[in-house]
């Protein structure tokens, strides 16, 4: 089979790429070895949260513009696929129980409306004494106030690759359980696991943490690295939409679907992949300590995966220096659900640069940040 592109990892980067080049009329295979969205991206959270609106740099920047397109992107793919995904512009509370936070908080606040461009946006960052939802984050949590963030977002992370692969699947061939081994450039060849072959003008690589190791074998240094985040999920119905809360290291996350999640952990040493229940319990203890209407929610499940972050902290998005036809999207990290459609949309930009309304990609971004 011949084909435009072949990406390699069927995880919300690659599922992302691989809608993006659809969208430039390519021929696309997206290869994954195990089952689509199977690694990191079957979490359960779904925070979709922006940089804090201080110290302002391009990387912030990025991910403010993706955050602020993210309704118009969910809305044409249920429409497309005639699926929720569970998306709300739900907003975000974090509260605030230190003098120091308290200062840091109101430093902010003004420096959001120019950074978020309030007037035009209508998103706001503001330290209030009270919310509407004093039943959710509990008020003794707060004693100095909450920061009540209007831009933060959520939506179910399994239910947006779900809806991903289902506008793709009748579109471009996905091919699960097909392990890649290499790409000759020279013969536009890419050799696969079950000892079959596929022709292509263009790889990328989108493999999740275990696609680093190439990568850094290319570079002759590391790129990047996995890191085992863990969560849970509550039964919980809640009667009308939640913010996200944020405190202390934790997530807690109400989804429409009945559901709350809660993480996660970013642990840089791991021996095993699998949920650790002494961590889920001391997630779920802080989590109560500040919305203790989730004491005695049913427990639905535990979750623990395997996240790529690279070595440089920011993601990894172009043409690998010393290639022709190879290209990488990798390293999204815990923003990978936030912003992945606009690293898709900037690896079509470098593909074909003559197309589309030029997107701004932060230097650290570039292999030459990470590769150099």
């Amino acid at each position: 089979m011949t084909y435009d592109i072949v990406v390699v990892g069927g995880g919300i980067f690659g599922l992302s790429v691989a809608k993006a080049a659809l969208g430039k009329g390519l021929k696309v295979a997206l290869l994954e070895k195990n089952t689509i969205a199977s690694g990191a991206s079957a979490g359960l959270v779904g925070a979709l949260m922006p940089h804090v609106p201080s110290q302002w740099n391009d990387k912030k920047q990025f991910q403010l513009d993706a955050l602020i397109e993210l309704s118009d992107i969910v809305a044409e793919l249920e429409e497309a696929t005639g699926m929720s995904v569970g998306y709300s512009r739900a907003g975000r509370l974090i509260p605030l129980y230190t003098e120091h936070k308290l200062e840091h908080a109101l430093s902010r606040v003004e420096e959001s409306k120019q950074r978020w461009r309030s007037d035009e946006t209508g998103f706001t960052f503001n330290v209030v004494k009270e919310t509407p939802f004093s039943d959710w984050l509990t008020p003794e949590a707060a004693p100095l106030g909450i920061i009540w963030d209007t831009l933060a977002a959520r939506a179910n992370p399994r239910l947006v690759s779900a809806g991903l692969k289902a506008f793709l699947e009748t579109r471009i061939d996905i091919m699960e359980h097909t392990e890649f081994l290499s790409f000759d450039e020279t013969t536009s060849t890419v050799s696969l696991g079950n000892g079959e072959t596929l022709t292509t003008d263009r790889v990328v690589h989108s493999a999740g943490y275990e696609g680093f190791r190439p990568l850094s074998e290319m570079a002759g240094k590391t790129i990047g690295m996995g890191v085992k985040g863990q969560s849970l999920l509550l039964e919980y119905k809640a009667e009308k939409p939640l913010p996200v809360i944020y405190d202390d290291g934790i997530y807690v996350v109400s989804h429409a679907n009945g559901t709350v999640a809660i993480g996660s952990t970013s642990e840089q040493e791991w021996t095993s992949k699998e949920p650790v229940e002494a961590d889920i319990q001391t997630m779920l203890k802080k989590a109560i300590g500040f919305c203790p209407s989730l004491k005695g929610a049913p427990i639905i499940t535990r979750w623990a995966g395997i996240r790529p972050k690279c070595k440089k902290r920011d993601p990894l998005v172009g043409l690998i220096p010393g290639t022709e036809k190879t290209w990488v999207a990798t390293g999204g990290f815990k923003i990978s659900y936030a912003i992945s459609h606009r690293i898709a949309a900037c690896l079509m930009q470098e593909m074909f640069p003559e197309q589309g309304k030029p997107i701004h990609l932060p230097e650290s971004f570039k292999p030459a940040f990470h590769f150099g």
